[in-house]
């Protein structure tokens, strides 16, 4: 009896260690397995933020391209407004001057400045008429808050296709350049005071009318074999450029989106 159960005894004790050892090998084999999860959970976890990161970025990103646009199609309804209601208000006071159809240029025609050929004197008869279109145009465009819209706004002169080699051998381009400066001149004299034209700047704090000329590079009749179609082109336009993303702001937002997708 008692050899019986130490051999009973015995021979349990020569299976349970190889038990005990296969469960310890599963527990271990139960543990990795857990930890494998864990760190593959981790990884997803990880991989989840990154993708919401750079949704989140492209999300910025798309958003400041879109406050670029509203903001440029913003400018673009003004100068439509401005030109519209200074072209309006002037022929109410029965002065018939000239829209593009883009809505970005005034055009002054030569039947309201007087230039004859190859002059570029504002006869003391016009003056009224050019005082008052600088006039108008002051009023409008500083109307509200519409100065932040406006980049520039260009005084361009222009001349008929006649050659002409006076002013010092500059010819028609000097020509151009002294009818805008004539008119310029004139209503920084004649419209002097707060709020007047020279002193209006920019968004960046710049001046916002400048000056140029064209000569006869930009007809706006092609035809001139008449005097009349000649004087089409003896005028003064006023360009009214829009503030608008540079090619720097563009670039930015470009390099931005990259880095961050990189």
């Amino acid at each position: 009896m008692n050899f019986s159960r130490r051999r009973s005894r015995g021979a349990q004790d020569d299976v349970n260690p190889y038990w005990i050892s296969f469960s310890d090998l599963m527990s271990a084999l139960l543990l990795v397995f857990i930890l494998a999860v864990v760190v593959l959970v981790l990884q997803l976890i990880e991989k989840q933020n990154e993708l919401s990161a750079q949704q989140d970025d492209f999300s910025s990103q798309q958003t400041a391209f879109t406050a670029q646009i509203g903001t440029l199609q913003e400018a673009e309804l003004a100068r439509a407004a401005i030109l519209q209601e200074i072209d309006q208000q002037l022929q109410a006071q029965g002065i018939r001057v000239r829209v593009s159809e883009n809505n970005t240029v005034l055009s002054i025609p030569s039947a309201l400045l007087g230039f004859d050929s190859a002059s570029s004197d504002l006869k003391p008869e016009y003056q009224g008429v050019a005082q008052t279109i600088g006039s108008v145009i002051s009023s409008v465009i500083t109307e509200g808050d519409r100065l932040k819209y406006l980049d520039t706004v260009f005084v361009e002169g222009h001349t008929d296709n006649l050659p002409f080699d006076g002013l010092d051998g500059t010819g028609n381009w000097g020509l151009s350049t002294f009818r805008a400066i004539t008119l310029w001149t004139y209503w920084e004299d004649s419209l002097a005071g707060p709020g007047s034209l020279d002193q209006l700047v920019n968004p960046e704090g710049r001046p916002l009318f400048s000056v140029s000329g064209y000569a006869e590079t930009r007809p706006s009749s092609e035809v001139q074999n008449t005097n009349e179609e000649r004087a089409l082109n003896r005028r003064v336009d006023i360009r009214f450029t829009i503030v608008r993303p540079s090619s720097d702001d563009l670039l930015e937002i470009q390099e931005n989106f990259q880095a961050d997708n990189d």
